[in-house]
């Protein structure tokens, strides 16, 4: 087959969800009864999901919120990061340090470990203040680092708290423990683009009850009981609805056989990819969502137009994790202190592999045969 027929057969597209028949009748099932009887706010299906989040990671409390995002600032706020430093790594997503400012904190950006894409022990240690108050540690394409024991036991150390954005890493896990449980608490993410999604929402997990007890009060506007207006924070509605904890339900009970088939792909992309030794993939040496399927291109080679010529040849690459690291997004100008070079290269010089759940083993080997090709042209 030539390549121009390959091209004709294969439109790869950057991701799918999935919702298989059978979930699609017991999610617009669930809808239903939501409709009918007006439950539709925070409900008895929110409830149900939080009970089995946690079971699943084997944490003491999941508490859903309105998004990942979301999850991370009501816990900066439960924290009182108020007029404190949090370190964060340069190479995550807006939310992470966003939401450390919006809580009234500091995001101290520190490089990332172009092995692991998260801040080393070492550059944790450099980048310490006296005003140092805790440290979020993200787990990008669902890899967790190596080094996040020792960063815990640093931290218990040095009086800090550990926080993990887990938005990428929905059952991944190191030494046998569950992404989210290394530190005091841990927030996902369930994105529409995310290993397992709601549309929109987030969850809180930790198994301190104190922290717990205050995440709760704070989704809701401050209140201790949920139809009841006394306030006694000055809380937000960062709340989710019953109708997406459905969806999420649904979802949950697939994540281990989503993750399962990822990692079939991404062992095949790994396989495959060495016909081109000039690309270097970021891998995993424990369990991954897989999220992503990183790599990482030459120096001399131009990204965008490798974009460009892989969708002309039928392949859409997924969203880069990230394109433009946080010290040079314009919003966060001024948190660059010094030059972070570890993120700012991988950022302009890696790219992200189709990888979702159904993906064809033929269409694994054309993504990989265009990318050889394409990297020939430019």
């Amino acid at each position: 087959m030539t390549q121009d027929t390959k091209k004709n057969l294969l439109k790869i597209p950057s991701l799918k969800v999935y919702f298989p028949p059978e979930d699609i009748k017991e999610i617009l099932s669930k809808i239903e009864e939501c409709l009918s009887t007006g439950m539709l706010a925070q409900g008895k299906n929110v409830q149900e999901f939080e009970k089995q989040f946690a079971s699943y990671l084997g944490t003491q409390n999941a508490i859903c919120v309105s998004s990942g995002g979301s999850a991370i600032e009501v816990v900066m706020r439960a924290l009182n990061v108020k007029e404190k430093e949090v370190l964060v790594p340069a190479n995550t997503f807006l939310a992470t340090a966003s939401s450390v400012v919006l809580a009234g904190g500091n995001s101290r950006l520190v490089d990332i470990s172009p092995k692991t894409l998260s801040p080393t022990l070492e550059s944790l240690k450099k980048s310490i203040t006296k005003n140092t108050t805790g440290v979020i540690i993200v787990h990008i394409g669902g890899i967790i680092s190596e080094e996040i024991e020792e960063i815990r036991n640093w931290c218990n150390e040095k009086g800090l708290w550990l926080f993990e954005d887990c938005a990428h890493a929905h059952g991944s896990m190191f030494h046998k423990k569950m992404a989210g449980t290394f530190g005091l608490g841990s927030a996902y993410s369930f994105f529409a683009t995310k290993v397992i999604t709601c549309g929109e929402g987030g969850i809180v997990v930790t198994s301190d009850n104190e922290l717990a007890k205050k995440v709760r009060i704070l989704r809701d506007y401050g209140k201790t009981e949920p139809w009841v207006s006394y306030h006694v924070e000055l809380g937000a509605n960062w709340r989710m609805s019953d109708i997406t904890a459905v969806i999420g339900l649904a979802q949950l009970k697939r994540l281990n056989e989503f993750i399962n088939f990822r990692e079939k792909i991404a062992s095949l992309y790994t396989k495959f990819l060495e016909t081109i030794p000039e690309v270097n993939p970021i891998l995993s040496k424990d369990r991954c969502s897989w999220y992503k399927y990183i790599i990482l291109l030459p120096n001399n080679k131009d990204r965008e137009k490798l974009r460009i010529k892989m969708k002309e040849n039928g392949v859409s690459l997924s969203g880069g994790v990230y394109d433009v690291p946080l010290h040079k997004q314009p919003v966060f100008k001024s948190f660059e202190n010094e030059p972070l070079h570890n993120a700012e290269d991988f950022c302009r010089r890696h790219i992200c592999l189709p990888i979702y759940y159904g993906m064809k083993n033929e269409e694994v080997e054309y993504v990989v045969e265009t990318l050889k090709n394409c990297l020939k042209t430019i």
